[in-house]
């Protein structure tokens, strides 16, 4: 199978290499982590500077119209990098479902986030629900809504202009809806990632929002979106961060020596090398073909998604032990750039639910088409 890229996802991804070697080296990403704030405002700004962020956006937007091909090698890289930047969350989360679904005028705003804008998404309940099916309610008022529920691991909701919130609109189907993060009846509390991109816990207690903030119809269409892009959006970040882990390993074992022979002359060593290249392989391999359906509408790219997300939570947190052992005590020293890969491979699980959660979504799948 060739996954070969086309001119301009290729094009694109050397242009995001050469942003993020500068902008998300190893020294930056280690400053920003002891720093306490919430991403690196100059790496932002130096994408969108680039034309990285309106890449993906609508034309009407002023972007580029690029798929969710593009998508995913921009958020690739930045997880090569555990770039401190709300990438995922702002273009997979935010803007995917908006440019799919949304009004003109919410499209239009888009332009917003070419210059820097935060955009997110209220993705999981407690119990990690589908998105497509959310206990959180919206019931009609007037000209508008009134939410009530609960959210958790919100990413950068406290720094978003806006977060879309899956909601279950009473006599119709699930709307997503943008809700100002400062809107009153929204609380805040901070859910820990074990690394240093913040998420929250959101409650919606009579929240309001306007007709005009519902995004397309409360038909459960902007929701489906909205769970495709935060799994190809999480699967193609996990892509970067077993990439980084993996050239970090590899430059260690040839360097490294033990009885006067570099640890990469020693069969069990290449064999547990060999072993992370293989989980790699098998993630790249679900992904692409997983953002590659997306970008042609194909239904299909459901299953493969799925499969991206299995590969996430269990093959690929796997091979970040493999590297960790192979690093010997290095691999646990907090100061050492491998141990910020393993810490948000491991967020990136969690925010799936674990591999027994992915393998209930491929069994519901099978289940439905049998």
């Amino acid at each position: 199978m060739d996954f070969s890229l086309d001119e301009a996802a290729e094009e694109l991804r050397g242009l995001a290499a050469n942003v993020l070697d500068t902008e998300a080296s190893a020294e930056r990403v280690a400053e920003h982590a002891g720093s306490g704030a919430a991403y690196d405002e100059a790496a932002w700004r130096a994408m969108g500077a680039a034309g990285l962020l309106g890449a993906c956006l609508p034309a009407e937007a002023g972007g580029d119209g690029l798929d969710a091909v593009a998508l995913a090698v921009l958020l690739r890289e930045t997880g090569a990098r555990v770039a401190a930047v709300p990438a995922f969350a702002t273009l997979a989360l935010g803007a995917a479902p908006i440019t799919a679904h949304g009004t003109d005028a919410q499209r239009a705003a888009l332009a917003d986030v070419a210059e820097g804008a935060i955009l997110t998404a209220a993705h999981r309940e407690p119990g990690g629900l589908d998105p497509a099916a959310p206990h959180t309610t919206a019931r009609a008022d007037g000209a508008g809504y009134v939410l009530d529920g609960v959210k958790t691991a919100v990413p950068y909701a406290a720094q978003a202009r806006h977060v879309l919130v899956p909601a279950r609109v009473e006599g119709a189907g699930t709307g997503v809806f943008l809700v100002d993060p400062n809107a009153a009846g929204v609380s805040l509390g901070e859910h820990p990632t074990g690394t240093a991109s913040p998420a929250y816990r959101m409650g919606l207690d009579g929240v309001r929002a306007a007709a005009g903030d519902l995004v397309g119809a409360a038909d459960g269409a902007a929701a489906v979106t909205l769970r495709r892009y935060a799994l190809a959006g999480i699967a193609a970040t996990a892509s970067g961060v077993l990439t980084g882990a993996l050239l970090l390993t590899t430059t260690h074992v040839k360097a490294r020596e033990q009885f006067g022979r570099a640890l990469a002359q020693f069969q069990a060593v290449t064999m547990r090398v060999g072993d992370v290249y293989i989980a790699l392989r098998a993630l790249d391999a679900a992904m692409w073909g997983a953002v590659w359906r997306l970008a042609q509408g194909d239904p299909d790219a459901d299953d493969l998604l799925a499969a991206a997300a299995y590969c996430v939570t269990d093959d690929m947190a796997a091979a970040l032990y493999a590297c960790q052992h192979l690093h010997g005590g290095l691999g646990v020293d907090v100061t050492y750039p491998l141990h910020r890969y393993f810490a948000y491979g491991k967020y990136l699980s969690h925010l799936l639910g674990g591999p027994e959660a992915s393998l209930d979504a491929l069994g519901a799948l099978a289940t439905a088409r049998s």
